[in-house]
């Protein structure tokens, strides 16, 4: 019988559920440290995204503030990059740094980075897959007449799989891109550069946790529908 409360198999999950604490402790810290760091030139994170922006023919991409903390992104439905609070108004290091990063997903877009395309083809299965697989797999497992939910379920998790293995070039190629411009640009000396990397880096780490909790997901739904079996 399964017991979803008791399942051995959660243990599979432990290593990426401690990967992810740890990146979020080393991005929290790394970002409060250079956020407290003001760059030479006191250029504001949404300066340093205008003219990373301009540069590079988007001028149409808007620049919002947006609330919250670590909440900056880019939204391509609307053409938007939206910059914390922290990030917008602030001349700091890690502003800059998470500037640049943003836009860097303004420049996927516009230049038709593929993996950013395969990342957003992949999205509406992965969506559905999130929210479905793991109900389906257990409804499988518990009702032997539904055990074909099982690999139905198993199929849609591994979209979610897929979505975060493509996330990682997509994360590692816009930070390699803001660490470059705001170095090319000015807008950060050598050595602040180096301080936007170490908050890039590990804002990365949590991408990396990520893909490894959905491997991990995946791996155990697989030895669970694989134990269904061998009960029935």
């Amino acid at each position: 019988m399964f017991f979803p409360y008791y399942d051995p198999t959660y243990i599979i999950l432990l290593p990426a559920i401690l990967l992810a604490v740890f990146a979020q402790s080393r991005v929290q810290s790394t970002y409060a440290k250079f956020s407290k760091v003001g760059n030479h030139r006191n250029i504001t994170g949404a300066d340093a995204a205008r003219m990373i922006l301009n540069r590079n023919g988007l001028s149409d991409v808007r620049i919002e503030r947006v609330a919250g903390n670590l909440t900056d992104h880019y939204d391509p439905r609307t053409n938007v990059v939206r910059l914390s609070e922290g990030v917008y108004d602030s001349a700091s290091i890690s502003a800059v740094g998470i500037a640049a990063h943003e836009v860097g997903h303004a420049i996927q877009h516009n230049t038709g980075y593929v993996p950013i395309k395969l990342r957003n083809t992949v999205l509406p299965a992965a969506q559905i897959g999130s929210t479905l697989a793991i109900p389906l797999i257990i409804l499988g497992i518990i009702i032997s007449s539904f055990s074909v939910l099982i690999p139905v379920g198993i199929i849609l998790y591994s979209a979610v799989v897929l979505f975060q293995l493509v996330t990682l070039p997509v994360e590692f190629n816009a930070s390699r891109r803001a660490v470059n411009t705001v170095y090319e640009l000015g807008c950060l000396s050598e050595e602040e550069t180096q301080g936007a990397k170490k908050v890039l880096s590990a804002a990365a780490l949590t991408y990396v946790a990520a893909a490894a909790s959905a491997i991990l997901q995946l791996l155990r739904l697989v030895l669970l529908a694989g134990g269904s079996r061998r009960d029935d």
